[in-house]
Formats: C-alpha cells, structure tokens, sequence
C-alpha cells in the first residue's frame, strides 16, 4: 500500500444532535433529559479519527453555506482534516443527525437528513481525480448516491488505489451490494449485514456474525468486520477469520464509537499491522469514544490508544 499520500475520505459532514431521556420515554408527548451538539457524518467521523491519529486525510463531501456549514468545516479543520476540496453550496442545508437514546444509553430511534450529499456528484468528484491519484487508501460512506460511487470506484480503479467502506445504516447499505468485489475493507454491523449477505437473520452473537464475515469475504471483500456492539466484533479475510471482544467500559455516549473503531483498524492496515492486531486497535479506539461526551474523542492520539491496548 502507498505509504507516502494521504487517505480519501468521501462521504456525509454534519452535524449530530444527541438527546438522552431522564426516564422511560413516553410517546406522543414532550421527555425530559439532555440533549448535546456536535460535529458527525460518518465519512467525515472516520476521517477526524485518522487524522488524530497521524494519518494524513483530505474530505470531499458537501455541505451548506449556513452557519452549521461553517461549524462543519471549522471543527473538522481543528481535527486536522483537510477541508479545503469540500463542495460549500448556496441556499442549501447542511446534513444532520438526530438521534434519541434511552436512560441507559442505548438508541432508541434516529433520523439523518443529508439530501446535500446529492452535490458530492460524478463531475465534482471527476474534478478531485488527482487526489485519487496521490491517495493511499479511499474510505466512502454510503451516503453517496449510486453514480457517485460508480465514479469513486472508476478512479480508484483507474489510479490502483484500494477502496473501504462503511454501510452506515441498513437503509443504505444495500448500495454496497453489486460492488463487494470491489472493497478492500468492510466493516458493517449486525443489521446491516442483513442488506449485504442476504442472510434471512442478522448476525447476533459470536458465530452468526463470523459467518456473516465470511460470506462477505466469500462475496469479494478482502477484509470484512461485522461488529456486535458490546459482543464485540468478528472478522475474516482469505486466511480465516475471528472474534475479538469488546471492553467493558462505562458508556458516556455511545455515538461515533462505531466510526472511531473503523478509524483504528484503517489505522492498522495503513501500518501493516495484522488483521488481528488491527481488530485490537479499533475495540481499544471504541472502547475510549464510549466514554466521552464527543462523537470524536478530542485526545485520541497514537500514544493514548497503544497505552490503552489492553484487549
């Protein structure tokens, strides 16, 4: 793998808004509890997580000309991400997350808006072809369109760069389907694997979700992750495959956890760590995100993740 460019990072910026519930929530009327802000788009999480780690990375993707535009590309600039490509386009708005939890923490349900992701299109991204070109590895997300990532994988192809992805939610991870022979690097949940295996079953538990790795495995992914949230996560390549598990920690917050593991693992394989080692990077990188209020943890370092490795 090129180890002198930068990593591609395509996908949704926006803005996450987080609400808890004090008690159990009651439907059709107003709940107490918490409710924070903060900077989202799994692309764009992905991308932050790597750059705090040292990795040089450069986001294409789109957001509006209003004041949470701004917010976006300040506070992903801050994380040392380049935002300078980044499609800025009148008189839309910027993408959001909204998203609802239990009193313990877990998702209850979620609503994303990132209709912008309709600019990230075939001429903006054939206008950004150099920096396939000088790219070590390109992370998309699915929230592109079909004819986006039609042209992500024609230029990466083009410029022999290798291609991971990030299904991002069941609904759109079907877009993943024809091109799993495409992909270097896949990590997806339980849910999600429904939509890219075709198994009838989610994956549910250490055995189901080795199976479901294999099967992507068997569908053309070199590497494929099916994570199992605090079950922790199993994964297999053409060698085999396997199971870590997750850390048992305190959950402050428990989103952008998924995007900070996809994050370490990439982090891995530009290393050329093992997959096994790499699977420890990305629960250790997870198991931190859980406990910060943040979507990205602000201290994620190189130093702070090795010194917590402890799974």
């Amino acid at each position: 793998m090129n180890d002198s460019g930068h990593v591609l990072v395509i996908g949704a910026a926006g803005v996450d808004i987080k609400a808890k519930s004090s008690d159990a929530l009651q439907w059709e009327q107003s709940n107490p509890g918490i409710v924070r802000h903060s900077i989202g788009g799994v692309a764009r999480n992905v991308g932050e997580n790597l750059a705090r780690l040292d990795v040089k990375t450069i986001l294409l993707s789109a957001v509006g000309d209003d004041v949470l535009g701004k917010r976006v590309r300040r506070a992903t600039r801050a994380g040392g991400v380049s935002v300078r490509h980044v499609r800025v386009v009148p008189g839309e708005r910027t993408g959001s997350y909204v998203s609802i939890f239990k009193p313990d923490g877990t998702l209850w349900v979620a609503i994303h808006d990132f209709d912008i992701m309709s600019y990230v299109d075939r001429n903006y991204l054939l206008n950004h072809a150099e920096l396939f070109e000088t790219a070590r590895l390109v992370f998309i997300d699915s929230n592109l369109n079909d004819e986006a990532l039609d042209t992500v994988f024609e230029l990466a192809e083009q410029y022999g760069v290798k291609v991971a992805a990030d299904p991002t939610a069941p609904v759109l991870a079907g877009k993943l389907c024809s091109r799993l022979d495409r992909l270097y690097f896949l990590t997806a949940n339980a849910a999600e694997t429904t939509q890219l295996c075709g198994l009838q079953n989610p994956a549910k538990d250490r055995d189901t979700a080795i199976e479901a790795a294999r099967q992507l495995v068997s569908l053309g992914v070199s590497i494929a992750v099916v994570t199992l949230g605090e079950s922790g996560a199993a994964y297999a390549d053409s060698s085999g495959g396997g199971y870590i598990r997750a850390v048992r920690t305190q959950v402050i917050d428990p989103t952008g956890a998924g995007d900070a593991f996809t994050g370490a693992v990439i982090f891995g394989l530009l290393n050329d760590v093992g997959v096994d080692e790499a699977m420890r990077l990305g629960t250790t990188a997870a198991s931190l995100t859980l406990l910060s209020k943040d979507t990205v943890l602000p201290n994620l370092s190189q130093e702070l993740l090795y010194d917590n490795l402890t799974v």
